[in-house]
């Protein structure tokens, strides 16, 4: 793929899916580390809210420089995300890339069949060459009724090649030997289960074609509106925009800042830390740096980003969120 003027034929792809929390960023953040030198991967991310902190958490750690591309569909489901489809966004990253690999992070709470059967369609048969479709998995969730009877978990196992049994340091033996009963009854027949901690997959597991496609189409919904997205919009007079969503069973709340609004980081901090959401990702320009923010139901996490551009934040949660977030957001402005 060194021609810029060769076509772009059968590159490596795969699906790396899994719910909310179960660990797709860091996994792809630890391929991405190991990646050889010499190969240059995309990856396309899609979120489930409007504002879109993943691709700027990969961009503040990872330049193209390295030989990594990063592409984001925020908004929901990548199949139907309004404004952005996701063929338009894959068709431009792999225009600018010309990849070796690439890799596509659908949204915890999306739909990784309808991924599969847009990757798989006619257009791209002889673009993409569908490799082992990865799903991860927390483990301790599977003693949660909420996640084995929702569709979109019980999709992700359905079409994995291999799940990946994540945050091996926190589960039990109890936990994985649920797993492995739970991917015999609602997984193929050959799907692999291992384990791993910290999502660090081998990169061997990328390797071989998957088997998990084509699939059925049964979309559980659908969006035909044309919106202006919060990530696209240009940031209005008081410094911030905020952005709502709602789907799936879970409600988004997220902001976009100027970047003349500067953070204290400490008490930063100790807001990020003192949320109760089922997941929150953020990145801050802060006066001590630009960092990058990941909290899960077992921990704040805080990584040092090589540049930030604005500071944004999404949480998740299956409740509304507190009105009350915007005020103690703004309060940890410096001033």
């Amino acid at each position: 793929m060194s021609s810029e003027q060769s076509p772009i034929y059968a590159v490596p792809t795969n699906i790396i899916t899994g719910f909310l929390g179960a660990g797709k960023t860091s996994a792809i953040l630890h391929l991405l580390k190991n990646k050889p030198r010499n190969e240059r991967w995309a990856v396309l991310v899609n979120e489930f809210g409007e504002i879109g902190v993943d691709g700027r958490l990969f961009e503040g750690q990872y330049s193209n420089g390295e030989g990594v591309f990063i592409r984001e569909v925020p908004g929901g489901c990548m199949c139907c995300a309004a404004g952005l489809p996701m063929q338009v966004a894959l068709n431009q990253l792999l225009a600018k890339a010309r990849p070796d690999r690439l890799l596509i992070e659908p949204t915890g709470l999306g739909h990784p069949k309808e991924v599969l059967q847009v990757l798989s369609a006619q257009h791209y048969q002889k673009v993409l060459s569908l490799n082992k479709t990865l799903t991860l998995v927390d483990a301790r969730k599977l003693s949660d009724q909420r996640y084995r009877s929702h569709n979109t978990f019980n999709q992700q196992i359905a079409v994995a090649d291999t799940i990946i049994g994540n945050k091996l340091d926190l589960i039990q033996d109890e936990d994985m030997t649920r797993l492995i009963t739970y991917v015999k009854q609602h997984g193929q027949t050959h799907t692999q289960v291992l384990f791993s901690q910290h999502g660090e997959i081998p990169l061997s597991a990328l390797q071989g074609s998957t088997t998990s496609y084509p699939l059925p189409l049964q979309h559980s919904h659908h969006k035909t509106e044309v919106k202006s997205l919060a990530s696209q919009a240009v940031i209005p007079a008081c410094g911030f925009i905020k952005a709502k969503n709602t789907e799936e069973g879970f409600s988004s709340v997220g902001w976009r800042f100027s970047p003349a609004k500067i953070f204290d980081r400490q008490k930063l901090f100790s807001f990020l830390a003192s949320l109760q959401a089922e997941r929150m990702k953020a990145v801050f320009i802060t006066d001590a740096g630009a960092f990058g923010y990941n909290l899960t139901s077992d921990s704040l996490s805080e990584i040092k980003l090589d540049d930030c551009l604005e500071s944004c934040i999404e949480m998740i949660s299956v409740d509304q969120l507190d009105d009350s977030l915007q005020a103690q957001l703004l309060d940890c402005v410096v001033t």
